[in-house]
């Protein structure tokens, strides 16, 4: 047949010329295997990255991974442009996902070597390069993502209206937890001027027979504005604002754990409780599959994503770094971002926050994931474990810490606080998943980084335990705990309000005290 083709060829040439070398000159592969991150909308993208980020600065730090070879990075928000390497922190990173060291023992420091300004994010943010003191995998890319059809709407079409003057006229948008405990919803009103605090802003209803939260003939439930945040979308003067829900009666709605937990945190409020909490979440099309996974079939094993860099390890990055830029412009305290082990797995952080701003940060972080993913046509889920089998889960890993335990000598306090979560790991369970531990079961197998649900375990290090121990902490003697077992889908109120109640309360039973 190369024969035949070679002779056919020879003839066509002879008798066309012209025409076939115009063709061999403008002939290009067109179905090129191309990622999927490649599809997402660059408009979409760019409207996200030109928000200003206030005095925040993203440093995106990059490291050789254990292969020798490959590269991973992972970016963190500081308050000030560092001038030189002198004003860059140390940081960790879990080397079990790197090829650098086992699950049992995986922290892992970045140490700060060389500075360069940043060519995706533009000044002041900077990429910072770190020295550290096996397997390269490729994976299948599947192009045609399942995706919304809003995500087919003419950007370009949107942005003649949204530059529109409004005049005085402010548009609020009202954010609140549905009846499933995870679930978000919103809706706009127009105020007359700008809420310059929670003060300005009237109480709102809702059909709460729509919400899972009522029955239709008595229906009416009330939105409580609770929080207040710029907004990325309208951008100012508009404002999101986060709200609590009660009832016909005026008591609160069943998934409003807003109101308990407040009220827990102002009892201790003297230990300045710090919280940081660690989102995962899993990028899908709109059919549920993956994003850049194949049609038939699965990715290569997990082992490059992790902080990984490159078209066939990170799925999704623009979405991130929208997300990244759309939270700092709100005011969200997002102290930084990485890819996740399983492939369109990713993780933002959020805090140090006190008391109840976590809660009301990381669900607004969440709404913003939300319709940032709207945007782009694709849909961020928070399901613990959203590909059965040999994947990563997704879970909320939660950083507490008190006044007593950052200071001198604070381990004991920590490990006085370990204690007691040993003693009433069941109701913690119960509290870390809005199914009460039934999502949670899925994930926490004892595999893949998590610890068994059914034991509580504790270790400095250890990414297999209920609570670590950051490495650092336990050669400083002081500092915070982690605790790896809230699911990626808990409600941030009830994990942090549960932490109070046993560690500041020394509340011992099964059920909660009524205060």
């Amino acid at each position: 047949m190369p024969h035949v083709s070679y002779r056919l060829l020879e003839l066509s040439w002879c008798l066309y010329p012209p025409v076939l070398c115009a063709l061999f000159r403008c002939s290009i592969r067109i179905n090129m295997a191309t990622s999927a991150s490649s599809q997402l909308s660059k408009v979409v993208k760019r409207q996200y990255m030109e928000l200003p980020q206030g005095d925040k600065v993203q440093v995106m730090y990059i490291w050789i991974d254990g292969t020798g070879e490959g590269l991973r990075c992972k970016t963190r928000t500081l308050d000030s442009e560092p001038k030189s390497i002198e004003d860059l922190p140390e940081w960790n990173f879990d080397g079990s996902s790197t090829y650098q060291s086992e699950g049992s023992n995986s922290d892992m420091y970045l140490i700060p070597s060389a500075m360069f300004r940043d060519p995706f994010r533009k000044d002041p943010n900077k990429l910072e390069m770190n020295p550290i003191v096996r397997r390269f995998l490729k994976c299948s890319i599947r192009i045609n993502m399942a995706t919304s059809a809003s995500s087919q709407l003419s950007k370009v079409v949107k942005r003649q209206y949204m530059e529109l003057p409004q005049g005085d006229k402010v548009q609020v948008m009202y954010i609140w937890i549905d009846g499933t405990g995870e679930g978000l919803r919103c809706k706009t009103r127009t105020l007359d001027s700008e809420p310059k605090s929670i003060e300005d802003l009237p109480e709102w209803n809702f059909d709460g027979s729509s919400t899972y939260q009522s029955e239709g003939s008595n229906s009416d439930m009330y939105l409580i504005p609770s929080a207040m945040f710029r907004d990325p979308f309208r951008k100012d003067p508009n404002k999101l604002v986060l709200c609590e829900v009660l009832k016909y009666n005026r008591k609160p709605a069943e998934t409003n754990h807003r109101l308990t937990c407040k009220k827990v945190m102002q009892m201790v409020a003297e230990q300045s409780s710090w919280f940081g909490m660690e989102q995962e979440y899993t990028i899908l099309g709109t059919d549920g599959h993956p994003f850049g996974w194949p049609s038939n079939g699965f990715p290569g094993p997990q082992g490059p994503y992790y902080c990984g860099v490159g078209a066939d390890k990170a799925y999704g990055r623009d979405i991130v770094e929208a997300h990244y830029r759309a939270c700092l412009y709100a005011g969200v305290n997002i102290c930084g971002t990485n890819a996740e082990v399983m492939p369109a797995q990713w993780e933002f952080q959020v805090g140090p926050c006190e008391g109840i701003t976590m809660g009301d940060h990381l669900w607004v972080a969440r709404f913003i994931l939300h319709r940032v993913c709207e945007d782009f046509g694709v849909v961020a889920s928070f399901d613990p474990k959203p590909i059965p089998g040999n994947w990563n889960g997704a879970g909320c890993h939660t950083n507490f810490s008190t006044k007593e335990m950052r200071e001198e000598g604070g381990l004991k306090c920590i490990e006085e606080c370990i204690e007691k979560l040993a003693k009433r790991h069941d109701y913690h369970i119960r509290a870390y998943d809005p199914k009460g531990g039934l999502d949670n079961a899925r994930r926490l197998t004892g595999r893949h980084e998590t610890s068994n649900i059914h034991e509580f375990s504790a270790g400095v290090a250890n990414r297999g335990a209920s609570i670590r121990i950051p490495r650092s902490v336990g050669q400083e003697k002081k500092g915070y705990f982690e605790d790896r077992r809230p699911s990626a889908n808990c409600d941030p109120y009830s994990v942090t309000e549960a932490l109070i109640r046993t560690c500041l309360l020394n509340e011992d039973g099964d059920e909660p005290v009524d205060y």
